[in-house]
């Protein structure tokens, strides 16, 4: 697949440095109109990938400096839908807050965008855009607010919810984070990430919370949802080992009939675990983790995530042996 019909959202740096380099092929030195990019599917003028392919080098090209050749895509973008279009003025808000060079600056775009919205306060692309840049201004409380009343007038924000979970978890307000992932859950059931996420918010929240027990419990039951949806999710089951063993800790000194008929406050109608459960869930998280350990690089070096397993299954090991 070419690197310039790939997601931005799943681009590794080195895809969005090709997808640039291969922009800057056609965009000519003084930033006038050009031949457009010789994609296949592109000998529809108007073709859904073409506009969508712009817009995907437009944040390839912001991410890898390219300012020029991101510039050339935002103007195709806005002579095709014109400059009003809400999308393209919120793509044209991205560049230019790019484009800023200090504090100041990023003010004045604010500045612009409560301009924006108070001429109309509908414009969905723009508000986005004023939390992202109230969020980079480190004003979170004031980008949960606009979150709220962003989800106040479209609920099935998905997007809109995820990123206001994101904010709440950095203030180390996890019941409200717990409820923003819930929500998301609600429209995507199916989404194995949310799950894990939630799992990750549930086990992080446990030590404060007045129910440990409990919490640590839906967190388990969180991580082998995320597996069951996803087999092999490394995300899910790096996740189960680690609840799964917090979990048989905090149950060792109890009864195990008390346990085994007790519930949690997190989930009412779910029972927490046996011990002889528990020790199985971790099992197989384990034996998923140390295949993906086990399995040859291309490079010759271990990335980020077998690294960080590789380190689980060892401190684990010596956890085990003490």
């Amino acid at each position: 697949m070419s690197t310039l019909a790939i997601s931005p959202l799943r681009q590794s740096y080195a895809e969005a440095l090709a997808a640039s380099q291969q922009a800057g092929k056609y965009v000519q030195k003084d930033g006038g109109a050009t031949s457009s990019i010789p994609l296949p599917f592109f000998s529809n003028p108007d073709s859904i990938e073409l506009w969508t392919t712009y817009e995907n080098l437009l944040y390839s090209c912001l991410r890898t400096g390219d300012d020029k050749a991101a510039h050339y895509c935002l103007e195709k973008l806005a002579e095709r839908f014109g400059k009003d279009n809400e999308r393209v003025m919120g793509l044209r808000g991205l560049y230019q807050e790019a484009m800023a060079d200090d504090s100041p600056a990023l003010l004045q775009m604010l500045q612009k965008y409560d301009g924006i919205l108070s001429e109309d306060p509908t414009n969905t692309p723009i508000k986005k855009r004023r939390v992202a840049l109230l969020r980079s201004l480190s004003r979170e409380g004031d980008a949960i607010n606009a979150l709220i009343e962003l989800l106040e007038a479209s609920p099935t924000d998905i997007e809109a919810w995820a990123e206001l979970s994101e904010l709440y978890i950095s203030q180390g307000c996890y019941q409200q984070a717990e409820f923003c992932l819930e929500e998301i859950l609600l429209s995507t059931p199916n989404a194995w990430n949310i799950h894990a996420r939630l799992g990750e918010v549930l086990y992080i929240s446990a030590a404060a919370s007045q129910d440990k027990i409990g919490s640590l419990a839906e967190s388990v039951r969180r991580f082998c949802r995320s597996i069951e949806l996803c087999d092999g999710y490394l995300r899910g089951s790096y996740g189960l080992k680690l609840a799964s063993e917090r979990l048989l800790a905090a149950i060792a000194p109890r009864n195990s009939t008390d346990v085994a008929t007790s519930t949690g406050s997190n989930s009412s109608d779910f029972p927490i675990p046996s011990v002889e459960t528990l020790q199985k869930l971790r099992e197989k998280a384990t034996s998923i983790l140390a295949e993906s350990a086990r399995k040859p690089t291309h490079n010759g070096s271990d990335p980020p995530e077998t690294a960080a397993i590789q380190d689980l299954l060892k401190s684990s090991k010596l956890l085990q042996q003490r």
